[in-house]
């Protein structure tokens, strides 16, 4: 082995929760642990059943330039009374310094809990996105996994009941992502009777000045979506050329 390849383990065997689940998290950013999509059922296993998270806030899902990102949001509500005083970190602002199996916790009534924690996978393969399903783990996952396959086109591997959940099962696209207009596309309705009777179909919808885009650079509070075709606006119409 290389002192390269030395180096690098011996990094990640420091990283939080590494001491429990080898190669598990890959990297700590702000207040969130990267984790490996390989070893993400086993960390979420140990989370629950060793570090008291029992509770699945939020799984929601970025699609960035590079990689879809899926976030799951973590914490300990069984038997949780009173006010919770916050202690070596939290979300956001967990300190993950110290041994390999630190975990910030907080203090409810006498006992302690750990605070809560962000984890994030990250899937490089925009063209065929797939990660663990954590519903065997976190069963409220289920319809949000659901979710984000519909709109973000993300597959969850041993997902009990993976169909989409607001769009017809048919329906071509991911609305979501960041490759879909947001006016929409056109496409014929999902009923066939229902399209033949009304001669309707799912149109895209009349944003003035659309389609709407973002150029993904720099904070989110400065790239907000901005028309694309300023120069029709509610007063002066379309130009038809």
């Amino acid at each position: 082995m290389s002192d390269a390849t030395t180096q690098t383990a011996a990094t990640k065997a420091g990283l939080p929760f590494n001491d429990a689940v080898p190669g598990a998290v890959l990297e700590v950013i702000e207040d969130a642990l990267v984790v490996s999509p390989d070893r993400l059922l086993e960390l979420a296993t140990y989370l629950r059943d060793q570090q008291d998270y029992d509770y699945l806030v939020m799984v929601t899902s970025v699609d960035w330039p590079d990689y879809f990102e899926v976030v799951y949001y973590l914490t300990h509500v069984s038997g949780a009374t009173g006010d919770a005083e916050m202690s070596g970190g939290g979300a956001p602002g967990n300190d993950f310094t110290g041994s390999p199996g630190h975990r910030p916790m907080r203090s409810i009534g006498v006992t302690l809990s750990p605070a809560p924690l962000v984890l994030k996978v990250r899937l490089p393969d925009k063209s065929n996105p797939q990660v663990p399903s954590v519903v065997p783990v976190w069963p409220g996952a289920d319809l949000q996994e659901r979710e984000i396959y519909d709109l973000m086109g993300i597959r969850y591997e041993g997902h009990p009941n993976l169909r989409r959940i607001l769009m017809w099962d048919e329906y071509p696209y991911h609305p979501l992502r960041k490759d879909f207009p947001l006016a929409g596309i056109e496409v014929p309705l999902p009923a066939a009777d229902v399209a033949e009777q009304t001669g309707a179909a799912v149109i895209a919808a009349p944003m003035m000045g659309g389609p709407f885009v973002s150029s993904g650079d720099g904070p989110m509070s400065q790239t907000e979506p901005r028309a694309r075709d300023e120069s029709w606006t509610e007063k002066k119409e379309k130009p038809t050329d």
